[in-house]
């Protein structure tokens, strides 16, 4: 079924098989186009099959693997696929099919986006965070050294194919890393859904239908009404400026420890401070979240001597 709400792209949440991916890709327009799936060795390994089992046309599809990590989000990546779909004779008629979490779908966005001035692509996130989250409004890019997303553009996909049926493959960090936005989507915009997290436990296995399909509603609404971050789109970045910069000063350390998840749930926790001490947070409501927060995600103790470099990487943060 569509999902609730509205974005400049459609976005498609069901068992593959029974959304409209097959009739798409057998309709005239992509029966012959050369189809082509990015994959990190994660979705190659715990989500190809089962698209595969799902969608007969894609069973000759070449496929591209990556190594997956947000080390690999980087520019030097992009020139090695664009040669290879130069040399399998891609052109401007194909179509990339990004399966994976976030890292595939800004990458894979990006290097369709910019490949003969632009191909078609598709995404088909298989990760909490990119299906409420990283495959919902059209951005996409890379990663310059350190500093995230730095390179990049606007650039819709064709279309979103949601299957829940893909998170049952995650550990539990990397559903705690989605659940990070899911909380940001909440904070900026529905109470109701704030209380109904305060009483999810993450330590039980759910159907994730009424989070997945609430998550969507509210990134796809703020998209339609600000597609390009010109205005009320900017109340997304909420735990971002600050979680960016994390993620920037852990790749600097050679460490990869800390998932974006992680990283904005701190965000989100210092913006909150911030809130409270400058914008009058009632405390009982900064108490709440934080509650929320520590009892799920790790603690990361930040050494004071490294908070200039923090705000250096603050102040260079696009958003």
């Amino acid at each position: 079924m569509a999902a609730p709400g509205s974005s400049s792209h459609p976005i498609y949440v069901g068992p593959l098989a029974e959304s409209s991916l097959p009739k798409l890709l057998a309709s005239p327009e992509f029966k012959t186009a050369k189809k082509f799936i990015l994959a990190d060795e994660n979705s190659i390994h715990f989500c190809l099959p089962l698209l595969l089992d799902q969608v007969e046309a894609l069973r000759e599809a070449e496929i591209i693997e990556i190594e997956s990590g947000e080390q690999n989000k980087n520019i030097e990546i992009c020139h090695r696929i664009w040669e290879v779909l130069s040399e399998m004779e891609a052109d401007r008629h194909s179509v990339l099919i990004n399966l994976g979490g976030g890292v595939i779908g800004d990458l894979g966005g990006f290097i369709a986006s910019t490949f003969k001035r632009g191909i078609r692509f598709i995404h088909i996130p298989t990760t909490l965070l990119a299906q409420v989250d990283a495959s919902i409004g059209g951005k996409v890019g890379v990663d310059l050294g350190s500093l995230k997303n730095q390179v990049g553009l606007f650039s819709n996909p064709h279309a979103v194919f949601v299957d829940y049926r893909f998170l049952k493959t995650l550990p539990k960090r990397e559903v705690l890393s989605g659940f990070a936005e899911v909380i940001k989507h909440a904070l900026i915009a529905d109470v109701e859904y704030w209380n109904l997290l305060q009483h999810f436990d993450l330590s039980v296995q759910h159907d994730w239908n009424e989070i997945v399909l609430k998550s969507i509603e509210i990134k796809s609404n703020v998209v339609k009404e600000d597609p390009h971050e010109k205005g009320r789109r900017k109340i997304l970045n909420f735990g971002h400026t600050i979680g960016h910069a994390l993620e920037s000063f852990f790749l600097e350390q050679g460490q990869h420890s800390v998932t974006h998840g992680e990283a904005v749930a701190i965000g989100i926790i210092c913006e909150c401070w911030l809130s409270h001490r400058y914008r009058k947070l009632p405390l009982e409501q900064f108490n709440a979240i934080v509650h929320l927060i520590t009892n799920w995600f790790p603690h990361y103790p930040i050494d004071e001597m490294d908070f200039h470099r923090l705000i250096e990487l603050m102040r260079n943060d696009k958003k």
